[in-house]
């Protein structure tokens, strides 16, 4: 499992909702949490691939925050996600975050 699991299963989700019959504030959550998950598949990326110990320790730091930040906003999304879906996502979210150094 990794990031491109949890992105899959997110999107899996995301697919399925009319978001456009969310409340404003879910709707909202949950267009943020697609351009963060993007974004956050990409800083894993540019840790993986970082070529000095410099460098990845400054990717890390990136990606560490742009997780917690689609952590918020997976819990911001209130009832558009069910509470199993939560706790797995959040469960990988986590597993990403302590591979990470």
């Amino acid at each position: 499992m990794g990031m491109k699991h949890l992105e899959s299963g997110l999107n899996n989700i995301l697919s399925r909702l009319d978001i456009e019959s969310l409340e404003k504030a879910e709707k909202k959550a949950v267009v943020e949490m697609k351009r963060v998950l993007v974004d956050a598949r990409l800083d894993i990326r540019d840790y993986e691939l970082s070529e000095t110990r410099e460098e990845q320790l400054k990717c890390a730091e990136v990606a560490k925050k742009r997780l917690a930040k689609l952590k918020s906003h997976l819990l911001s999304a209130g009832n558009v996600f069910g509470a199993v879906d939560v706790a797995q996502l959040d469960a990988e979210l986590e597993q990403i975050n302590g591979w990470i150094i």
